[in-house]
């Protein structure tokens, strides 16, 4: 019995609940972020994760930060491979927990900055990014596959077109 309960604690917490695969890891309090170097667990609301199919890991403090690092991954991570990385997750605005970024739904030109200043803000619907886009001035929604190389320098540099 003991062992049962134990087991469904873990799977509680390795599990999101209602899905199949196991959540992201969490960053160890001194990790880095890759691209610019800030402690990433100090910004639990902002955590990007990036996880290989190996299972190693790499954490962002934003999702700015991921985009840079997954338009260049051999500069931020040498000996990796785009093409190796399995999952990828962003920390939903709202829910404080991390999605899917390639189901997100990215809001830029807010006045909602993250550690690094503009960012894309993830959100888990389009109702939910069209909501923040009105609450907080957002100027464009995304998509993941619509976030180009240049907007994370458009978003350092202020521009929001």
């Amino acid at each position: 019995m003991r062992r049962r309960l134990v087991l469904a604690a873990f799977l509680a917490l390795a599990l999101p609940a209602g899905a199949g695969e196991p959540a992201f890891p969490k960053p160890a309090p001194r990790d880095l972020c890759p691209v610019c170097g800030m402690v990433v667990g100090k910004y639990p609301a902002w955590i990007a994760t990036v996880v290989y199919k190996d299972g190693h890991a790499h954490h962002f403090d934003g999702a700015k930060d991921l985009f840079k690092y997954l338009f260049d991954v051999p500069r931020y991570a040498r000996g990796h491979r785009a093409e190796d990385i399995a999952r990828i997750g962003v920390t939903e605005y709202y829910e404080l927990k991390r999605i899917d970024a390639r189901q997100a739904w990215f809001v830029i030109g807010s006045e909602v900055t993250g550690p690094m200043g503009h960012e894309l803000i993830p959100l888990a619907s389009r109702a939910d990014a069209e909501e923040f886009l009105r609450d907080h001035q957002g100027r464009r929604i995304l998509r993941f596959n619509e976030v180009g190389k240049e907007i994370p320098a458009k978003l350092d540099a202020g521009r929001f077109d």
